[in-house]
């Protein structure tokens, strides 16, 4: 059995990083590793593959820039080719990326089947271009794997059970990467010590509907400055949103530090006493490592995290966000809570799709 696993962004490397390990236990599955470009420099990408222990992509298309047009219309079209000549037996995607979506139309154009790894997640917010990407990509996936019930559910809502699909909760393969790389992480060279911090905040900043909106970013790094001055934040900046600060000039009052890699990432994390974000993927991570977070956005597709008390949805109200930080930073959550699988997820996709190709 062969699959051509399409990645392109950084969460989808880890998520990769997880799923391959499990594929790579059975003999009877050779997994194709495409990386189509989206998200590519040697900071950003390379040290990714390096440190999370992936091998070198069989396939790099070096597709990024552009609009969304764009992008995806060249990706779709060197994804053909590729799957033309490997001819695979299902294509793998993760999320909700342009990467996503060009795999999954490439495959299901040619008539092959499509894994969606994180189906059925929704933020109901149609401006977002991740949500109409994994929209897309879910009705014309073969295999969903949801990573909590309320995916499961949000399938059902939209009638999924007619359709000729397998919908499987398996739980979330970010959990399993972030058990499997804590134990990776090395005691000495902390990040940490080499900036000298403790007691403080980690916060990141990336989501368009927050950097490209010069209101909600000035309303945002204002209220990070009225934290600051309850504890220190800190902010792995990417140059692309640094320009922008400095475009519009809007001045952070706290520490600005380099982006960072995965690793690097979880020694942050692991020492913070509070996350804010508009990252999909640290809202869970900060679940993972036992950490309460504020949201920077609107809406969230974990709705659990909300429910459950340890995340707080803030957007870009300033008053909001710090009373937010000010209440989670003295609130104990309840982080025994299986919500996302335990970190077997991986090993249930290897599975199901085994079984499904029998």
């Amino acid at each position: 059995m062969k699959i051509v696993t399409v990645i392109g962004a950084r969460p989808q490397f880890i998520k990769a990083a997880a799923v391959s390990r499990a594929l790579k236990k059975y003999s009877a599955i050779e997994e194709i590793i495409l990386h189509t470009g989206q998200h590519f420099d040697e900071n950003m990408s390379k040290v990714f593959f390096d440190e999370l222990e992936i091998p070198a992509p069989n396939y790099f298309l070096d597709v990024n820039g552009g609009g969304h047009g764009v992008m995806t219309g060249r990706m779709l079209e060197k994804i053909e080719e590729i799957l033309q000549v490997e001819q695979p037996d299902f294509v793998l995607v993760y999320g909700d990326t342009n990467s996503t979506l060009a795999g999954a139309l490439a495959a299901k154009k040619l008539h092959i089947r499509v894994i969606h790894v994180e189906a059925g997640l929704r933020s109901f917010n149609m401006r977002m271009p991740e949500e109409v990407n994994r929209i897309l990509t879910d009705r014309i996936s073969d295999l969903l794997f949801c990573p909590t019930d309320t995916a499961v559910n949000n399938l059902h809502n939209e009638a999924f059970e007619a359709l000729p699909v397998r919908i499987i909760k398996n739980g979330d393969v970010m959990q399993d990467a972030a058990i499997y790389y804590q134990q990776k992480i090395s005691t000495k060279n902390s990040i940490r010590e080499a900036l000298s911090l403790d007691n403080y905040i980690l916060t990141t900043i990336h989501r368009a509907e927050n950097t490209d909106d010069p209101e909600r970013l000035k309303n945002i790094i204002d209220a990070l400055n009225e934290v600051n001055k309850l504890h220190l934040v800190v902010l792995p900046l990417h140059p692309r949103t640094k320009k922008i600060l400095e475009t519009q000039g809007i001045k952070p009052e706290f520490m600005i530090i380099e982006p960072v890699g995965y690793l690097d990432m979880i020694q942050l994390i692991t020492g913070a006493k509070l996350i804010m974000t508009d990252s999909g993927g640290l809202q869970k991570e900060a679940f993972f490592f036992k950490k309460n977070c504020v949201t920077l956005r609107d809406e969230t597709e974990w709705v659990e995290l909300v429910d459950n008390g340890m995340n707080i949805l803030a957007g870009s109200d300033k008053h909001k966000i710090v009373s937010s930080a000010q209440k989670l930073l003295n609130h104990t959550s309840d982080f025994s809570l299986d919500l996302y699988g335990g970190g077997k997820a991986s090993e249930l996709i290897a599975q199901e799709i085994l079984n499904y190709a029998n």
